[in-house]
């Protein structure tokens, strides 16, 4: 794109931005018109292929979320609204046009910070007074600019003071800092607080006229030495003063004795109002790493931060609903009365629709994106100790290397000459394992460098003469052949793609860094290789590739590693992630939890729903057990959790395998179906339907005496026949007293390698289940992307016309967020919601042996039950977990960082 085509994208750029939805004529006709600018002229050619790019662009939309509000909210901000100078504002919303958002995606963002400032404080109000609330989005979605935006207009409103809380990371805070200074303070902090002069970036090229202090820069965090250097009093600030900080005790506490000693008031509080915005609300949490006594140290500092201030507002901004201050209390009132509990509001953020999440990655695109890691154990097992030594890498990681640098190729030419392109390497919590991967993968782009150098000007069939260039060429047929972009075109451009690769190692002990605002003009073309630094908040801008060997089964843990979400405009179609089976199946269990929260909170503002049922929302989920067991790992306790099973699937993917436990649960799975033929619910006559065999009516008493002797794997949890017996118990005269049952199987037996049984009074062709890596003699940990039940069963039992409406509901909902070419998938929860019956499904599983050590010629007894929402109160029955199993089963997963305590 040359000079002059970037101005005209800037000049049309900027007059759509107050358009929400442009015609492609609209959009044509703006570009003609500003064609006629000497500094705009461009051919024909170019100028079609813009408004190509408004288009698609513009097609981006974004929805409201939701909101549950206190009962005391009193309304202030639109009486206030005729005396606020939108000048921040309005010079955010020219960054954000500036940055290619759309109309649409702009007015959203304009909307819903209205609507967040709204649940704050009048700042002119007299004191004292204070706000506590909460801001839940998604990983890598642009909670950022939205709280940008938010800070924007609490300027503009009247808020004198900004705190900013920005993770525990340097690297992170430095990076937070800079986004500020771009959208908010619009100087260049770095250089402004180290006496090199002033330099205006971002909002500051637009309007320079009102100028806000801050007292930290994108190359350091708080000083009090500095900050007395600035000379700024607190006291009748005319501008905003702004502080952008590590979660981090010596930090804050450094803060604290500065603001004590300016304070304007006797007994050390300051008269300005002040917004704290706590990014990444739920890191630092209770861990083995983040003990205790540090995370009651920092909660109190935040809490006496808050306390030095007669008017305050403190927003969490969290990517998921699981959040720490919801989980973490022992009880449900020490929950209410956590000081930093959003009891006054919370947001939900819906993201734009090109946003490229863990819904579309996990659960609607499963086959484009994803690749399996299956070929690590020889050379790079999942599990190492921190002297492992490195001596090469994995077939699967030379081959995401090289799909990096021919996704880079199909980029240039598409013309995308100088964004950044990035690839994540996330495959041990070891530095120094970490420091020896990036040195072979360092000799393997050299390797491909040059091979692209000597053989790739060749004609083609020359070119792949050379084996190296011919991988490349594999790559792209197998990965990237559908782009559009013809192989002849890729060679072409692969030297220009892997020349200026680095690969850099990011972590605590490295000096590698992410330089992507020093390289904002060429591009910065990297391969990134860490751990926990990766896996937090940073933004790897241009990702492309992402490599994930690791094995966290946690929430937090697995989505914030989920460094590949974002948005990828143009690109998206080149993206690949690799990890392993196991870890594809919780990440797709951990976008249906999180999206089925997220469907409650819609349900419950439409109730006028409280952020106090909200938390015992979460706090009941069956999820919340695992979380829960997570942050109390290496206490040695037991961890007692109340669970709701209300509207919730459980199922046993985790299965015993000694010989005899597999025995006992097939001949307990004949007894079930005798208890079915004497309570006359014969599986003879049961119906054929998709899914398996369907029977109605059936009374509970045969599925409890099921559950009371098959034998639960202790480590499926959820799956505990104790408290499940006991919630059906509590309702079985009453609203679960009739059930479906499905025999699960398929209608054709497959044409190889099938396994049939008619052990249950009819032939039940098998389910083909996969064995995870991480099964072992004594376990079946099943994976895949099916994990037990097939998709779509909990449909099973309902009417057509109850089918047909869920799906048009969700249809309405989510039409707008597919991409092209791709279909809807409807998620089971939808049928859930439903359902009037409960559903019980008894799988007769063929278990794909992970090792040729363990084949089961017979069938492996599994189980799923669809509980349907609670018409009664909500009784939560008691799981116990020993913190001990789990931290067998996850412990290894803590990063080296963690357990020194580090957080560099």
């Amino acid at each position: 794109m040359n000079d002059n085509t970037r101005q005209l994208e800037t000049v049309v750029g900027a007059l759509l931005a107050n358009e929400p939805r442009p015609t492609p004529e609209r959009i044509r006709s703006l570009i003609e018109n500003a064609r006629q600018l000497e500094i705009c002229q461009v051919d024909d050619e170019a100028s079609e292929k813009l408004a190509r790019i408004f288009e698609a662009r513009h097609e981006v939309t974004m929805t409201l979320g939701v909101t549950l509000v206190d009962q005391e909210y009193e309304p202030w901000l639109d009486d206030a609204r005729a005396k606020i100078d939108p000048y921040y504002w309005e010079r955010y919303r020219r960054l954000l046009a500036q940055k290619n958002f759309s109309g649409h995606v702009i007015s959203t963002i304009d909307t819903v910070t209205d609507r967040t400032l709204g649940y704050l404080e009048d700042p002119s109000k007299d004191g004292p007074w204070d706000r506590r609330g909460m801001v839940v989005g998604h990983v890598q979605s642009g909670k950022t600019a939205n709280y940008i935006g938010l800070i924007c207009k609490a300027a503009d409103a009247g808020y004198k003071l900004i705190v900013v809380i920005a993770g525990i990371h340097n690297n992170l805070r430095n990076q937070t800092q800079f986004r500020i200074d771009e959208g908010f303070v619009g100087r260049d902090s770095a250089r402004l607080l180290s006496n090199k002069g002033d330099r205006f970036i971002g909002v500051g090229r637009f309007d320079k006229t009102r100028r806000p202090s801050t007292f930290t820069s994108s190359i350091r965090d708080f000083s009090k030495n500095r900050a007395e250097g600035l000379g700024i009093p607190l006291q009748n600030l005319i501008e905003p003063a702004v502080f952008v900080i590590k979660k981090n005790p010596s930090t804050l506490k450094n803060l604290l004795e500065w603001l004590e000693k300016h304070s304007a008031r006797s007994g050390g509080t300051v008269d300005a109002p002040m917004l704290l915005i706590d990014d990444e609300a739920d890191n630092a949490s209770i861990n083995i790493a983040h003990g205790k006594d540090s995370v009651a140290r920092i909660n109190g500092q935040i809490r006496s931060l808050l306390r030095m201030f007669e008017r305050s507002c403190y927003i969490g901004y969290t990517a998921t609903p699981f959040a720490n201050i919801f989980i973490d209390p022992e009880t449900d009132d020490q929950m209410f009365g956590n000081d930093l509990f959003p009891r006054s509001f919370i947001v939900s953020l819906d993201p734009p629709s090109n946003y490229f999440g863990p819904v579309r990655v996990f659960l609607d695109d499963q086959e484009t994106v994803l690749r399996d890691i299956h070929d690590n154990e020889e050379v790079l097992p999942l599990k190492h100790k921190i002297d492992f030594n490195v001596t090469a890498l994995p077939p699967s990681l030379r081959n995401a290397i090289r799909a990096f640098v021919v996704a880079r190729a199909i980029r240039l030419a598409r013309m995308h000459h100088s964004p950044h392109c990035s690839m994540l390497v996330n495959a041990s919590r070891f530095t120094r394992v970490q420091a020896q991967l990036r040195n072979e993968i360092h000799q393997a782009v050299g390797a491909i460098r040059s091979s692209v150098r000597v053989h790739g000007g060749l004609p083609e069939r020359e070119a792949v003469k050379d084996p190296e260039i011919a991988a490349l060429q594999s790559v792209w047929d197998s990965e990237y052949r559908e782009t559009g972009v013809a192989w002849g075109e890729v060679l072409a451009f692969l030297h220009e793609s892997v020349a200026p690769i680095k690969v850099v190692e990011v972590n605590s002990q490295s000096s590698g860094t992410l330089d992507y605002i020093g390289n904002e003009k060429s591009g910065l073309n990297v391969i990134a290789v860490g751990g926990f630094s990766l896996s937090r908040g940073l933004t790897l801008e241009g990702l492309m590739i992402s490599y994930f060997l690791r094995n966290s089964m946690m929430y937090d843990t697995l989505m914030q590693m989920g460094r590949w979400f974002g948005y990828r405009p143009g690109y998206d179609d080149v993206c690949r992630v690799w990890m392993p089976e196991e870890a594809v199946g919780w990440y797709a269990h951990i976008a249906e939890s999180i999206e089925l929260l997220r469907d409650e909170l819609r349900d419950m503002e439409v109730a006028n729903a409280t952020p106090e049922e909200f938390g015992l929302k979460v706090r009941s989920h069956p999820d919340a057990l695992i979380v829960t067991a997570r942050n109390k790992m290496g206490s040695g306790e037991k961890v007692v959790v109340n669970i709701g099973l209300g509207n919730n699937f459980i199922e046993t993917a985790i299965l015993r395998r000694e010989e005899d436990c597999l025995d006992r649960n097939r001949r307990s799975a004949r007894r079930f179906a005798e208890a079915l033929e004497s309570v006359g619910c014969s599986p003879s006559e049961a119906e054929l339907v998709s899914g398996g065999w369907l029977i109605g009516q059936v009374p509970a008493q045969p599925i409890i005496e099921f559950l009371r002797v098959f034998e639960n794997h202790p480590g499926s949890v959820l799956t505990d026949p104790r408290p499940v017996i006991r919630y059906i118990e509590e309702r079985m005269l009453d609203e679960l007293s009739n059930w479906d049952v499905l025999l699960a199987g398929l209608e054709k037996a497959p044409a190889t390698d099938a396994l049939s049984d008619d052990s249950l009074g009819l032939q039940v062709h098998c389910q083909r289940r996969s064995a995870g890596s991480r099964s072992d003699q004594s376990t079946i940990r099943v994976t895949g992307k099916q994990r037990v039940a097939s998709r779509g069963i909990e449909q099973v039992g309902l009417l057509p016309e109850q089918i047909t409406q869920v799906k048009q509901e969700y249809e309405e909902t989510h039409r707008s967020k597919l991409q092209p070419g791709n279909t809807l998938n409807y998620p089971d929860r939808i049928y859930r919601g439903v359902r009037e019956r409960p559903l019980f499904i008894l799988h007769l599983l063929k278990i794909i042996p992970e090792d040729e050590r363990y084949v089961h010629s017979e069938p492996v007894v599994a189980w799923s039950i669809s509980f349907p929402r609670t018409k009664l109160e909500e009784k939560r029955v008691e799981y116990v977990v020993n913190t001990t199993w789990l931290h067998e089963n996850c412990g290894d997963d803590l990063n080296e960082e963690e357990i020194r305590g580090e957080g560099n």
